[in-house]
């Protein structure tokens, strides 16, 4: 169901609608003016010191021994105003370990916030450990059973160079009502990525809604156990002239009786916005599995970066 200006003033949800008192007298403005502050939020969090245009490097390591650093004989070379050598990372099982070489760490050199110490990193996506060096910042994160370091700099060219996102005009039609049809019991979703591995996700329902006279569906994952919110990968046919061509993402509210019960969710086509890999080849994005892939044009949201 695509939700005209008469639907919105009784029914709109608050992620929607988001109008202070009094705006429900201009439904239609008050919904763009949400829509305009939550794109101009995703403007910064891209341009940001620590956004996805500042991702300049996705190096895996070697069980053993894995120096860094940017002298040309570390394993892990950082192409970036850095010192020769930053340390060593050891990988023995499920264990990563930070040690420096003879003299220490470099000056200035943080883990956490502190200065560099010898011991165990936490390697969890939750909440890794950093290293930060001036403008660098380094995680060590699990991928498919591997460990990579992941590098962002915040004088990386990209950022400099960033001129903004592109967009499509905000279109009411692009608004719909769906109905969520929970999965009973919660199945697991094996959703694919771009460096070829495969996230086990919750999959807690379908959201059925029609569009162009089609009833379509889509399928949204848990991507942690603590989200308030549905995440839908997804690509539609604009993939291949206007938009990202992998695909786009979508977040959403709960729907309005909980994930458990049946009832109604908004999905906002507006909000669509870009995964990590549309700004850096360093990413490891997720990919919309085969139900995701809607046969129509969705001519609203965020559209190709042009680098």
């Amino acid at each position: 169901m695509v939700l005209g200006l008469a639907w919105i003033p009784s029914n709109c949800p608050a992620q929607i609608a988001g109008a202070p008192a009094g705006a429900n007298s201009n439904p239609e403005a008050a919904w763009r003016q949400k829509l305009d502050a939550w794109r101009a939020d995703r403007n910064r969090e891209i341009a940001a010191p620590d956004g996805w245009l500042t991702l300049v490097a996705l190096d895996w390591l070697q069980p053993g021994v894995n120096s860094f650093g940017s002298a040309a004989d570390n394993q892990l070379r950082i192409n970036a105003k850095a010192p020769d050598h930053f340390g060593l990372l050891t990988v023995a099982g499920s264990t990563v370990q930070l040690l420096s070489r003879a003299g220490g760490f470099p000056a200035d050199l943080m883990l956490d916030g502190k200065p560099a110490r010898e011991g165990p990193l936490s390697a969890d996506d939750e909440k890794p450990s950093t290293l930060t060096w001036h403008g660098l910042t380094m995680i060590v994160l699990p991928r498919g059973g591997r460990y990579a370091l992941r590098v962002k700099d915040a004088d990386s060219p990209t950022r400099a160079q960033f001129h903004g996102l592109n967009w499509y005009p905000p279109d009411l039609r692009f608004t719909v009502e769906a109905r969520w049809i929970p999965n009973t019991p919660p199945r697991t979703l094996k959703i694919p990525t771009v460096i070829g591995t495969t996230l086990n996700l919750p999959a807690p329902g379908v959201a059925e809604f029609t569009f162009n006279g089609k009833t379509m569906r889509l399928e949204p994952v848990l991507d942690s156990p603590h989200d308030t919110t549905l995440f839908f990968i997804l690509r539609d046919t604009t993939s291949q002239t206007t938009t990202y061509q992998a695909g786009r993402f979508l977040r959403t509210a709960f729907p309005d009786h909980g994930l458990a019960a049946p009832g109604t969710l908004v999905l906002d086509f507006n909000q669509l916005y870009n995964p990590p890999c549309a700004y850096t080849p360093y990413a490891t994005c997720p990919l919309p599995p085969d139900q995701n892939r809607l046969p129509v044009a969705l001519e609203a949201g965020e559209q190709r970066y042009a680098h």
